[in-house]
């Protein structure tokens, strides 16, 4: 028997929570797919499910949206921890992206290492507390971006990404806001007054 959970916008630890029970129902050989749309759920899937002692398989099916698929078999290790990522914000730290280049110069290079700083924030033992964005960094956060998929890992983990509204229109990317939420100047000036620390690549 194949049974799909879905578990799409659930706040850890909701899909393992919810995985954990509908495991409860199932049989050896049977199969528990569960649909999710952040790559940490899909790491706290995986983990649950070694420790059910399940064989598990991740997918990325699309920019939002990873499915992970257990065979339902053996016996568990010990009691499965239901635990979410600890909170590595630091509280006051801000990043302004307030373009799709990183410095000046060659437009492609710019490109590419702005690609490259969004990606080593993701790595970062310490995460920033709000990402803005502003000016043509409206780019990043909206439809074909190749920033997409590193943003939406950020917000996962509970960082706050915000992107001006005037821009989003003036560049005509309203209706393409792929991540994060919309902002306009006086929270973009109280957020840069209030900030600890402020992060311009």
């Amino acid at each position: 028997m194949e049974k799909m959970l879905d578990a799409r916008g659930m706040a850890c630890p909701l899909p393992v929570v919810n995985a954990k029970k509908a495991a409860e129902g199932l049989h050896p050989g049977d199969t528990l797919i569960v649909r999710v749309d952040n790559e940490i759920a899909v790491q706290n899937l995986q983990r649950f499910a070694q420790h059910m002692g399940f064989s598990a398989a991740g997918e990325k099916v699309s920019d939002s949206e990873f499915t992970v698929t257990m065979a339902i078999g053996g016996e568990a290790k010990a009691e499965p921890e239901i635990a979410c990522n600890l909170d590595t914000r630091k509280k006051g730290m801000l990043v302004v992206l307030s373009g799709n280049t990183m410095g000046s110069g060659d437009e492609r290079l710019g490109k590419a290492l702005m690609k490259a700083f969004v990606f080593a924030l993701t790595k970062q033992d310490v995460l920033p507390e709000t990402i803005l964005c502003y000016n043509t960094g409206a780019y990043l956060t909206t439809e074909g971006a190749d920033t997409l998929e590193d943003l939406k890992l950020l917000e996962s983990e509970g960082v706050t990404v915000l992107t001006c509204g005037t821009c989003l229109d003036f560049y005509g990317l309203k209706e393409k806001l792929a991540v994060g939420g919309v902002t306009n100047m006086y929270d973009i000036v109280e957020r840069m007054e209030s900030a600890q620390t402020i992060v311009r690549p």
